[in-house]
């Protein structure tokens, strides 16, 4: 490792020891230098090749080039340095929805040389409070518009000190400050394998875990998936619905075409009414979201004019072949699949059009290598299920988690995903190997859920699994054993279900309860779940009968 630009040594100091990071191959081949601040190469660059009045940036009411962004980037960063006090290491969360000023705010922590912590819109205080505390963190930035749960969160937690608004009209606003910033600034030397973000992730404990990304990561993604299989252009404008705090929504609408000199648009609200109203209005050729919002799309669509696109990207969940199939026949263009992971940043298995495989995931991205292992950890023969690993240029670091041990496996990352590889090398999605529930995109821990609703006056017992559906692929369903007196009812329903939104993010409410007498348990007591999401593929009465004998 390089030396490290950071005066706050967190990151270093938490990063797990050397003999349990996974192995990084393919670096020689990128040939990033031993110093390298990847805010300079994704945006600055663009500036200093002639691309400086390029469109780079589209929100709902700016549109800022490559000159004007990075001058909004340096007066950020001009703020925190002079104003907060930020060093280099510095951790410093931001809470926006997908906006311009996020994107700006995102690239000054880097310049300067800190740590992003991104969190989505939709958390509550209660999750936001783990987050401050684990990544030992005392400044933020937050739209004004989601301040009343930052404030909350302020008050769960002793770390965090200062907080800067944006959008506001008060005096201490983040515009304002940068209204007396200097456009100028001299970016932070950092070492490219210096930590320069921390992206939050939650396992199957609902207990959050963060990975750890280097600055040659950020650029390993768009060099390795982007450059090789998307294969974007300068010309294309990036569309699409993650959220920036996922790094799926990060690499796909901001990296990617920044990396090209291409445009990102930004929308706060995309869901699959909102991108058929967007596409015919500003003309995206690029498109990023999960396979829910594509069956939305082509069930909604009419006569809506899609043309503009040449290129669509599917992740998060399992693409299923009929909606492959559908949309091509509608739209002709071949969805480019693909699985990638918080660990490893983003994409690492995916096909380009012309090799694509209805069904299949794809092949290992180039600089990137993938096999199927079984329980003893060795490889299994092509045709065989069992636990995907990988290993490239980009690989899991948990920050300060015993689970380090249990993704990297001899080297490689195990993602917790089951897949089959053919004997053509293309790999098959079988299911999660965890207790994850992935609906609409969006990773949802059963036990998290479980936790929450618990704490409910009227719930004794309760169990949280995937339930199949038709538009979301999951949904959460969860199975509750009442206290002695309560009545189960639609009125209970709902009010379960507000109550598990007002304490986690709304999209991970149930959306499915079943009063029941009892759940399936081992002779230990210990709750099974894998019955459970057996009960919930093949109905309620298959819990009754299970109840019954």
């Amino acid at each position: 490792m390089a030396r490290s630009a950071h005066v706050d040594t967190f990151a270093a100091d938490n990063l797990p020891p050397k003999d349990q990071w996974p192995e990084f191959i393919n670096l020689e081949r990128l040939g990033y230098p031993e110093r390298m601040n990847c805010a300079v190469e994704l945006v600055d660059r663009n500036v200093s090749e002639g691309r400086g009045d390029k469109l780079a940036v589209v929100g709902a009411a700016t549109r800022w080039t490559y000159s004007e962004l990075a001058e909004k980037i340096n007066r950020i960063a001009n703020v925190l340095v002079d104003t907060c006090g930020l060093k280099p290491g510095n951790r410093v969360l931001l809470r926006f929805p997908n906006t311009p000023t996020m994107v700006a705010a995102y690239f000054a922590v880097l310049k300067a040389g800190g740590v992003v912590v991104a969190t989505m819109p939709l958390l509550r205080a209660k999750e936001l409070a783990v987050i401050v505390d684990k990544s030992e963190l005392s400044l933020a930035i937050c739209d004004n518009r989601l301040k009343e749960e930052m404030e909350l969160t302020k008050a769960k937690t002793d770390r965090l000190s200062t907080i800067l608004y944006s959008g506001g009209d008060e005096a201490g606003s983040l515009e304002a400050l940068m209204e007396a910033a200097s456009p100028e600034f001299t970016a932070c030397d950092t070492a490219t394998d210096d930590v320069c973000l921390l992206g939050f992730t939650s396992g199957t404990t609902g207990v959050p875990k963060a990975t750890m990304h280097f600055h040659r990561d950020m650029l390993a993604i768009c060099d390795c998936y982007a450059r090789e299989v998307l294969r974007p252009q300068e010309s294309d404008v990036f569309m699409g619905s993650p959220p920036l705090a996922f790094t799926f929504g990060l690499g796909g609408l901001v990296l990617f075409p920044f990396r090209v000199g291409a445009t990102a648009v930004l929308l706060e609200r995309a869901g699959p009414d909102d991108l058929l109203k967007a596409i015919p209005e500003l003309k995206p050729t690029v498109l990023f979201t999960a396979p829910t919002a594509y069956r939305a799309i082509l069930a909604k669509k009419g006569e809506t004019d899609l043309s503009s696109l040449r290129k669509c990207v599917s992740a998060g969940e399992a693409l299923p072949k009929a909606t492959w199939d559908d949309w091509l026949a509608a739209t002709g263009i071949r969805i480019l699949d693909g699985i990638g992971a918080t660990e490893m940043l983003h994409i690492f298995i995916a096909a380009r059009e012309d090799e694509v495989r209805p069904g299949a995931t794809g092949k290992p991205v180039p600089g990137y290598e993938a096999k199927v292992i079984g329980p003893d950890g060795q490889e299994v023969a092509d045709g065989t299920p069992g636990r995907l690993a990988v290993r490239g240029p980009t690989g899991c670091r948990y920050l300060a988690d015993d689970r380090q041990a249990k993704y990297v496996i001899d080297g490689w990352n195990v993602t917790g995903d089951t897949y089959i590889r053919d004997a053509d090398g293309y790999f098959w999605y079988q299911a999660r190997s965890d207790d994850m529930i992935v609906s609409s995109g969006y990773n949802i821990a059963g036990p998290e859920v479980e936790g929450t609703l618990l704490a409910h006056p009227a719930v004794a017992e309760c169990g949280v699994v995937g339930a199949p559906d038709p538009d979301r692929g999951r949904i959460v369903k969860a199975y509750v054993v009442l206290k002695p007196g309560v009545t189960g009812d639609a009125d209970l329903v709902k009010t379960l279900q507000d109550y598990v939104k007002a304490e986690l993010a709304p999209y991970k409410y149930p959306r499915a309860i079943e009063f029941v007498d009892t759940l399936p348990r081992t002779e230990t007591g210990k709750l099974q779940r894998f019955a459970l999401r057996e009960i919930a593929t093949g109905g309620a009465d298959a819990l009754h009968a299970r109840a019954a004998s």
